[in-house]
């Protein structure tokens, strides 16, 4: 989950890894176009947490609207919604 949602300036996103494993943690806005990439990498089991301040992978600030992350491990996937408010 992320928090606080909606969110103005960035938001946290917390994760939970039962094991050590590989992870993709990527932003898409509402048309499915992915926004940012945030995680691509091994990440250590327990909780694990990554900041998105709203920037898209050039630098610049995205509009507001929702936005979905993704995060993909090799034994699953899930998506959630998060809120950007400007």
């Amino acid at each position: 989950s992320n928090f606080p949602n909606p969110f103005n300036l960035s938001t946290t996103i917390s994760f939970l890894l039962r094991k050590d494993a590989t992870c993709k943690l990527d932003v898409y806005n509402i048309r499915g176009q992915k926004v940012k990439t945030l995680v691509n990498d091994t990440r250590y089991a327990g909780n694990n947490t990554v900041v998105w301040n709203g920037l898209d992978e050039s630098g610049k600030p995205v509009a507001s609207g929702l936005y979905y992350y993704r995060l993909t491990t090799p034994n699953s996937s899930q998506v959630n919604r998060m809120l950007l408010l400007k």
